[in-house]
C-alpha cells in the first residue's frame, strides 16, 4: 500500500514529503509532479502569495534514471515566502531560539483552526497552529498523491475535475453538466482536468465562468469570502476495487475520507448522491445492460460505486468547500492573551479557493485509486501490475 507523510509550516523554510510503498517501474520525474503543483494555483480570486510562490519540487529518494525504485521517495518544496528577503519569515518561524521578539498572534479566527488548535495544545500563541493548519501544507500532498497518480496513468486511470460551483453562480444539477462532461471523458478525465483549466475558475461553461469572475470581484469588494462545489471524476477504472464486507474497506468511504481530510472541506458526495436522497428509485439507480459480451450500466447515478465496490463505470465524487474563513472584513472574536472582544486582524487570503481545492481532490482521490488497485491486484513492480489486470 502507498502511504505517505508531509511535515512542514506554511511559512517555514520548506514542506517537506515522504512517500512508501510505491511500485518500482513507475516512471516519475520532477516536471510530472511540477505540473499539478502549478495547477493548485489556478483560479481567479487568489490570494497575494499566488503572484510570488512558483512551487517545484525537489526528488531526493527512491527514484533513479526518471523511474521509481520501490523504495521510499523523499520530496521537498521551498516556501519562497520564507526565502524573500524582506519576509522576516526566518525569525518568525526560526527552529532555533526562545522567540524573543516575535510578537504572539492571540487573535482567533473564527472557523479556522486557531481557537481548537490552541486549546488542544495549550499555546499562548496561535502561530504554531496557523502555520500548519495552513492549506499550504497541501502543496506537498498534491506531490505526494501525484507519485500515485504517475502510477495509475501508466495502467490507463486517469483523474480529472472540474468546479461546479463558487458561492451563488454555478449548475444546479448533475443533470446540467453530464452530457459536456461524458463528452470530454470520452477522451479520459485528463482531457476533462485540461479543458476545465482552460478557464479561471476551472468551470467548463464560459457564461458560467464569467458570471463567477464578477461574483467573486463582488465579494472581494465586501471584503467576503466564498465557498463551493467541485467534481472530482476517475476513468479507466476497473471493476472490484474496494469491498463490501467491512467498513473501512468500502471505496465509497474511503473516497469521502479522503475530501473531508483537505482543509475547509465540509461535504461529500459520491455520484448523485444528494439528489440521490429526493427522487424516486426509478431515477436513481442505473439498470444493468449487457453491451459487447461485457456487463454494464446504462447511466452512472450511482459514480462508478455500488456497495463499496467500484463497477467498471467512471468514479465520480464531489466536494463541498467551506467559504475562507480569513475575511477582509473583520467578525468578532476573543484576544486569547487579555481575554477583551475585538474584532479579528486580516491575514493575507484568498476570496475563494475552490478552484484549487479540486486540484488538490485530485491528488487525494488518485491516492485511494492507487491503493485500491494494489490491494486487488498485488505486485512489487509496475509491469507485474500490468500483467495482473490484463
Amino acid at each position: 500500500m502507498i502511504r505517505y507523510l508531509t511535515a512542514g509550516e506554511s511559512h517555514g523554510e520548506a514542506l517537506i514529503g515522504i512517500v512508501e510503498g510505491v511500485p518500482a517501474g513507475v516512471p516519475l520525474t520532477a516536471a510530472d509532479i511540477d505540473e499539478h503543483l502549478a495547477r493548485r494555483w489556478l483560479g481567479f480570486g487568489r490570494g497575494g502569495r499566488a503572484r510570488f510562490e512558483h512551487d517545484h519540487v525537489h526528488i531526493y529518494s527512491g527514484v533513479r534514471f526518471s523511474k521509481t525504485m520501490g523504495s521510499p521517495i523523499a520530496l521537498r518544496i521551498d516556501n519562497a515566502a520564507y526565502h524573500r528577503d524582506r519576509s522576516g519569515w526566518p525569525e518568525v518561524m526560526a527552529v532555533e531560539g526562545t522567540g524573543e521578539g516575535v510578537e504572539p498572534v492571540t487573535l482567533p479566527r473564527p472557523g479556522h483552526a486557531d481557537l481548537v488548535g490552541v486549546q488542544k495544545y495549550g499555546f499562548t500563541d496561535i502561530r504554531p497552529v496557523i502555520e500548519r493548519s495552513s492549506a499550504r501544507e497541501t502543496a506537498m500532498r498534491v506531490a505526494c498523491c501525484s507519485v500515485a497518480r504517475q502510477f495509475l496513468k501508466h495502467l490507463g486511470i486517469e483523474v480529472g475535475s472540474h468546479v461546479v460551483r463558487i458561492g451563488e453562480v454555478g449548475y444546479e444539477r448533475p443533470e446540467d453538466w453530464r452530457e459536456r462532461v461524458e463528452t470530454l471523458l470520452a477522451g479520459g478525465a485528463e482531457a476533462l482536468y485540461r479543458a476545465a483549466d482552460a478557464s479561471e475558475v476551472r468551470m467548463l461553461d464560459p457564461d458560467l465562468s464569467a458570471r463567477c469572475i464578477e461574483h467573486i470581484r463582488a465579494t472581494k469588494k465586501a471584503g467576503d469570502a466564498l465557498g463551493g462545489i467541485y467534481e472530482v471524476v476517475v476513468t479507466g477504472v476497473p471493476p472490484g476495487l474496494g469491498s463490501y464486507v467491512q467498513w473501512d474497506r468500502r471505496l465509497d468511504g474511503q473516497l469521502a475520507q479522503a475530501i473531508l481530510s483537505i482543509q475547509a472541506q465540509k461535504a461529500v458526495e459520491v455520484g448523485d448522491g444528494v439528489a440521490a436522497a429526493y427522487r424516486p428509485g426509478s431515477r436513481v439507480h442505473d439498470p444493468i445492460v449487457l453491451e459487447n459480451g461485457r456487463l454494464t450500466r446504462r447511466s452512472n447515478h450511482a459514480g462508478g460505486v455500488e456497495g463499496g465496490v467500484s463497477n467498471g463505470m467512471p468514479v465520480i465524487v464531489r466536494g463541498y468547500m467551506k467559504p475562507i474563513p480569513t475575511l477582509i472584513k473583520p467578525l468578532d472574536t476573543v484576544d486569547i492573551a487579555t481575554g477583551t472582544a475585538q474584532p479579528t486582524r486580516y491575514e493575507r487570503s484568498d476570496v475563494t479557493s475552490v478552484p484549487a481545492a479540486s486540484t488538490v481532490a485530485e491528488a487525494t482521490v488518485a491516492l485511494v485509486i492507487a491503493n485500491a488497485v494494489l490491494e486487488k491486484y498485488g505486485g512489487d513492480s509496475l509491469e507485474e501490475i500490468r500483467a495482473r489486470m490484463a
